[in-house]
């Protein structure tokens, strides 16, 4: 398998491969929330990029651009970003939060409300899958 660089647009198509893999597989997100993300310190590209992600569906999506209206919008170093979403450490983003490193505009109880609830087996391998293919 090929390695992508995380949040190049050739790690969000590779991603949507997986997911499309897993379509019907892992059970639907327990919170909706729709949210954008500025991910600062960006080693590739202009240094900043623009993502959201979204459960108002079935499925959680991340992708690049920004959604109209979202609910709330995270702004992070890539690092913090990374070690979230790719190394699934949950302590980073709380680190990073209490430094002042993460800022939060909108309505922060959607943010804490995702990081509640267990884990669904296939959303843990999916996980694991990206990590996998994410330089």
């Amino acid at each position: 398998m090929s390695k992508h660089v995380f949040l190049t647009e050739d790690w969000v198509n590779a991603v949507k491969g997986l997911r499309e893999e897993f379509e019907g597989k892992v059970a639907p997100p327990a919170h909706k929330v729709r949210m954008n993300l500025v991910v600062t310190d960006v080693p590739h590209g202009d240094g900043t990029v623009e993502a959201h992600m979204d459960s108002s569906g079935d499925e959680m999506t991340m992708e690049l651009g920004h959604l109209e209206d979202p609910e709330l919008t995270v702004t992070l170093p890539y690092d913090v970003a990374k070690g979230i979403f790719i190394e699934g450490n949950p302590q980073a983003g709380m680190q990073a939060f209490m430094a002042g490193k993460i800022k939060v505009q909108g309505d922060m109880t959607k943010l804490m409300a995702m990081q509640s609830g267990a884990v669904d087996p296939a959303a843990a391998e999916l996980a694991a899958r990206i990590a996998e293919l994410t330089e």
